[in-house]
């Protein structure tokens, strides 16, 4: 539901969910289930070949409206920065 791209193609029946080390931010791993999600795996098995953290993808510019965009608002999501989600309280 927070991606433009998929409500306007009603289909925006998924999810994408990254996984980051709770100390690291580095990218353990991800879910994706939807439309194109092994385009969108794709993006994050590349990051995590990098090393990358999930601020690292938060900080990355992403094309709009599209559905790689839903790997941007998980990645920012991870520390409590997303746009068109509500955000979870870190657990302690």
């Amino acid at each position: 539901m927070a991606s433009g791209r998929a409500l306007a193609a009603n289909d925006s029946e998924g999810m994408v969910k990254l996984i980051a080390h709770a100390e690291t931010d580095r990218i353990l791993g991800c879910h994706i289930v939807g439309p194109s999600a092994a385009d969108l795996v794709q993006q994050v098995a590349i990051a995590m070949e990098f090393g990358s953290s999930a601020e690292d993808i938060g900080m990355t510019v992403f094309a709009h409206p599209t559905l790689s965009e839903s790997v941007h608002e998980a990645a920012l999501a991870v520390n409590g920065h997303a746009i068109h989600i509500p955000n979870r309280k870190k657990r302690k």
